[in-house]
């Protein structure tokens, strides 16, 4: 397997070197929030953001953030405690509404992603804390739990959500998966257990290695392949 070091070193080459990479990554976002932060995150906004992700998926990501306004004002703010409740007449009204996308399955989602993160509350204060305290050498774990609890957050759904709110984390997108085979991890786009697991040691490494985030070491795989 690669050190961190080539593949950092690879990236710089295609991005006018080591400086010019440091400031990309800097602007891209990849320094995650600390703990804290995420800890002080209210649970609706992580309901809200892992219900946009969700209508994200294979739709035009431009379309459904063009509209999310709406979303927040049909969903009410996206508090837990409220849609875990949802009712068949809150369903029917959903589905009539044309300030949001009316697909069934996926607002029928919100309410089963509700329920979890309240199940997720009672046992960690806030759902927040659930997610801010779960350790970065098992994120693979974390996404697996998003995967069975959870509603329509498997494969880079969940790891696009979690990105989003800031948590450390990386996306197997397609440019990574490229980064990963070249560098040895694997030999295709990981889909077995066994796979996901090498994937995480090799950040697990990666990140002993560089000091870095799991969210900046995704960054520069994705900025070491040619697009």
């Amino acid at each position: 397997m690669q050190s961190f070091q080539e593949i950092f070193d690879r990236a710089a080459e295609r991005k006018g070197g080591a400086k010019a990479l440091e400031a990309l990554l800097e602007t891209q976002g990849a320094v995650p929030k600390s703990s804290s932060e995420l800890a002080a995150i209210p649970d609706d906004r992580w309901l809200s953001e892992m219900s946009r992700r969700v209508f994200q998926a294979g739709f035009n990501w431009k379309v459904i953030d063009n509209k999310w306004p709406g979303f927040e004002e049909v969903f009410e703010g996206f508090q837990p405690t409220r849609w875990a409740l949802m009712s068949d007449e809150d369903l029917d009204r959903l589905l009539r509404d044309t300030r949001i996308v009316r697909h069934a399955k996926k607002i029928l989602s919100v309410r089963d992603n509700a329920v979890f993160m309240t199940d997720m509350a009672k046992d960690y204060g806030t759902a927040a804390k659930a997610f801010a305290d779960w350790p970065a050498e098992d994120y693979v774990g974390l996404l697996t739990l998003l995967k069975k609890r959870a509603s329509r957050l498997g494969g880079t759904t969940a790891q696009y959500f979690l990105r989003g709110m800031g948590k450390e984390s990386f996306v197997l997108s397609r440019d990574v998966t490229a980064a990963l085979i070249h560098a040895g991890v694997i030999d295709k786009a990981p889909s077995s257990q066994k796979a996901m697991a090498a994937v995480q040691e090799a950040f697990t490494l990666w990140r002993q290695e560089s000091g870095r985030s799991l969210t900046a070491i995704s960054r520069v795989l994705a900025m070491s392949i040619d697009g």
